[in-house]
């Protein structure tokens, strides 16, 4: 038999039962849609970590005080970094580009009748290098602002805003703690990091923070809350790393647990990827049991059809009909079904893609892969479920087709 006859038969077979064509299928497209959706939604989430993370700043290392173990536990980190230490890394690491140490702090900031709460960040200049930080209006602290205690802030867009609506902050003076600061500066908006909100962030000379804001809490000098190092290259990671652990271990006189931890930028990105791709695998493999499902549902309605068509089948054989040309007919039906609810299913999943890239965070894409996949899946779970009903249906006996019809 020619195929595109049969094709024809089978095209003509489904439009003469539409509701129960279509119901079949349902189980088809909501398998596709699902599989698409979920996949472009994990790779969108795979892609908004990936961004956060590299908005931390580039080939980025953090020191935080205190070992893995120490971190983990419920209680207030020790304060075993300082100043210092900062220094000694910028002046004996050579594969360093800029260090950053920060103080940090949450302080109610107030100008005239307005009360901000705003995330205090004392720092030096290199914080302008290691964080991708850029000045919109006015100037960023300098050396000479850290040297002199100078009581000058450098304020983030949003806090700026909230603090002096549509007026020029620079030249503006704001207070904290009784503290009296001069606005020297404006951030260009640099929007959330893992829900810190960077546009809400006042800088001040780290000198300024320690001596006029929080105090001095530790006895090993000017304590900081982590250093941030930006590292020249990606191929120094490894060394810095290597350079600043000795360095510390050395300065801090350690000979058995570290009270620091050095955390690589790319470290970091590679355990949030496997997490997030975890996570797309599992929900991919959720949604491709509704491919499965409409699979068997292809089968179970191919079964009634083989059923229902059973004096026709009779017919067909009676008149010289192999079973060769039976099991065709009956497999096209199966991949028609499962190739049209695929091509709805994938419609219906880019839809819902370009939905939430378009009303969330998620940088949520369409892949083209997810696409194949989906579509591959549907036409083989169709050809798979459609070849048992087919060969029941091309071993039925033409004598006892007719009689039992």
């Amino acid at each position: 038999m020619d195929i595109i006859e049969s094709v024809k038969m089978a095209g003509t077979t489904l439009l003469a039962n539409k509701m129960r064509s279509t119901l079949t299928m349902l189980g088809i497209i909501i398998g596709n849609a699902s599989v698409i959706a979920m996949i472009g939604i994990g790779e969108g989430a795979q892609k908004f970590v990936g961004d956060q993370v590299n908005s931390l700043g580039t080939n980025v290392l953090f020191i935080v005080p205190g070992s893995p173990e120490a971190q983990s536990r419920p209680v207030y980190p020790p304060q075993t970094l300082v100043l210092e230490d900062a220094e000694a890394i910028a002046e004996q690491v050579p594969t360093v580009q800029a260090v950053a140490p920060m103080l940090n702090a949450s302080e109610l900031m107030t100008f005239r009748s307005r009360n901000v709460s705003a995330s205090i960040v004392g720092t030096n200049p290199d914080i302008l290098t290691v964080r991708n930080l850029d000045v919109a209006r006015g100037r960023f602290i300098s050396e000479l602002d850290l040297r002199r205690n100078e009581q000058v802030v450098a304020l983030g867009s949003e806090l700026a805003e909230q603090l002096f609506g549509n007026q020029n902050p620079v030249g503006q003076s704001v207070r904290m703690k009784n503290v009296s600061l001069q606005v020297i500066g404006v951030m260009q908006p640099k929007g959330s990091t893992f829900g810190d909100n960077m546009d809400m962030n006042a800088y001040v000379p780290l000198t300024t923070m320690a001596n006029r804001i929080t105090g001095r809490t530790s006895p090993y000098g000017m304590q900081v809350t982590f250093i941030s190092v930006s590292v020249r290259d990606e191929q120094s990671m490894g060394a810095a790393q290597f350079q600043i652990e000795n360095l510390l271990r050395l300065r801090h006189k350690i000979t058995d647990e570290d009270d620091f931890t050095v955390r690589n930028q790319k470290d970091l990105m590679n355990i949030l990827g496997s997490i997030t791709g975890a996570l797309t695998l599992m929900l991919a493999a959720v949604a491709g049991i509704s491919l499965f499902v409409g699979g068997i549902g292809i089968m179970n309605i191919m079964l009634v059809s083989v059923t229902e068509r059973t004096k026709e089948i009779g017919l067909r054989k009676a008149i010289g009909a192999s079973e060769q040309d039976i099991l065709i007919q009956f497999v096209i039906e199966a991949i028609i079904l499962s190739a049209v609810g695929g091509a709805i299913g994938t419609g219906l999943g880019i839809g819902g893609v370009l939905l939430v890239g378009a009303f969330s965070p998620l940088n949520a894409g369409v892949s083209a892969g997810a696409i194949a996949v989906a579509v591959g899946v549907s036409g083989g779970i169709g050809l798979f479920f459609g070849v048992f009903p087919a060969r029941q249906a091309a071993k039925l006996d033409p004598i006892v087709a007719l009689r039992s019809a």
